[in-house]
């Protein structure tokens, strides 16, 4: 017996990072020792306090019920005060928290809970490949919005045509940004502000990486921004900041109406996170020996962008040198696409990295490089590439 997938999931995108895991294993297989520079996984382990408090949480039989539908309100607490204290940026949190396993879920699941079939949201190019998940899941249209080097990787807002954006009901924004490092500014998200205010467009601020900030100088928050709590949301997961990636806990704060109708449409697909985990997750933002966790990952990043761009600098390779995320955003040697680079790279240097064109049509001409590996193999993978003699 057969049963053929929806017409929904046929309408879904080809995943980009899947073909890619196929051609590293297939080389992998053959023997090839693959420098993998195309995933975006956190390499190292959850901090030792993190891991503690969950194991103790684990073993208490009182987090082994169900958990409140819309999460544990010290939980929700715990989020609103950590960013009062990193942000300046204060949140009811019954109104302006919402608790999501994984801010995945709340960036796919948001237009079903606030747009209708045929509406249009505004998506930077490129931009995290999962968001175009959520257009096809919710029925929704989408535009794109270009993200060019010449200015800094920020989009320019007064480009955007008006046609556009009156039609748009949100725009979704990610900095530091995957995949090309950049940052955001205050006179950014100033104008952000200002411009959503104008055209009644929702902002949906993707914080992924709003702890890994370089040379001294730390991310800012959308919500740092006055007026930014009005407009839109921010969510905050801890794959990056705490490298939890696989323990699928974040939140969102921010707009009261955009929070409900997330926990409104969360109340009929989850049961919130394992009680454990939320509890662990609290600790997390609350212990003491938080920051110096943080600030070691963040050195730990910061060294490898350092011998990664100063090593590509010696074979003629030039960096956009990224500010934030463990990315770096590279262009491709004439007379090549991204595809047939990267290509290039797998089959003669044994070197993977991801294609530009799967984070949108603005990502051709680029590869991105996950900056998760020690200093010294990502040294060699530029040496391999060097003896290649593509950058003259």
């Amino acid at each position: 017996m057969e049963f053929q997938q929806s017409h929904l999931l046929d309408t879904l995108p080809k995943q980009f990072f899947a073909n890619l895991v196929a051609k590293v294993g297939q080389k992998v297989a053959a023997g090839v020792d693959v420098i993998n520079l195309g995933q975006g996984n956190p390499d190292k382990p959850t901090p030792d306090y993190i891991v503690q408090a969950t194991q103790k949480w684990v073993a208490d039989p009182q987090t082994h019920k169900y958990s409140p539908f819309q999460g544990l309100p010290e939980f929700k607490r715990a989020a609103a005060d950590f960013y009062q204290e990193k942000y300046g940026a204060h949140f009811d949190p019954e109104q302006e928290v919402a608790i999501l396993g994984g801010s995945k879920i709340g960036l796919v699941e948001l237009p079903w809970a606030l747009m209708n079939p045929g509406d249009t949201y505004l998506l930077p190019d490129p931009g995290y490949p999962d968001y175009f998940s959520g257009a096809a899941l919710g029925g929704v249209k989408f535009e794109t919005v270009p993200l060019l080097a010449e200015n800094n990787f920020l989009p320019d807002l007064q480009s955007i045509p008006e046609e556009v954006a009156r039609r748009a009901k949100f725009f979704y924004l990610n900095y530091p940004n995957n995949p090309t490092g950049a940052v955001a500014t205050k006179e950014f998200y100033q104008e952000l502000v200002a411009w959503a205010q104008k055209y009644h467009v929702g902002i949906i601020s993707d914080f992924a990486y709003g702890a890994l900030g370089f040379d001294g100088q730390a991310p800012l928050s959308f919500m740092q921004t006055p007026g930014a709590k009005e407009v839109g949301i921010e969510f905050y997961t801890y794959s990056k900041t705490f490298n939890m990636a696989g323990w699928r806990i974040a939140f969102a704060v921010g707009n009261r109406d955009i929070i409900s109708a997330l926990n409104l449409i969360q109340d009929h697909l989850f049961v919130s996170l394992f009680p454990a985990l939320q509890k662990a997750a609290i600790d997390a933002l609350r212990d003491s020996r938080r920051d110096a966790a943080i600030a070691e990952i963040v050195h730990r990043y910061e060294e490898r962008r350092d011998a990664f761009v100063n090593a590509a600098e010696k074979i003629g390779w030039h960096a956009f040198v990224p500010a934030g995320t463990f990315y770096a955003w590279m262009p491709v040697p004439d007379g090549y696409s991204s595809e047939s680079f990267a290509d290039l790279l797998l089959d003669k240097a044994g070197v993977a990295v991801a294609p530009g064109n799967g984070f949108g049509e603005h990502g051709e001409g680029y590869v991105r490089i996950g900056l998760l590996i020690s200093p010294e193999r990502l040294e060699e993978a530029v040496e391999r590439i060097g003896k290649l003699n593509l950058f003259q």
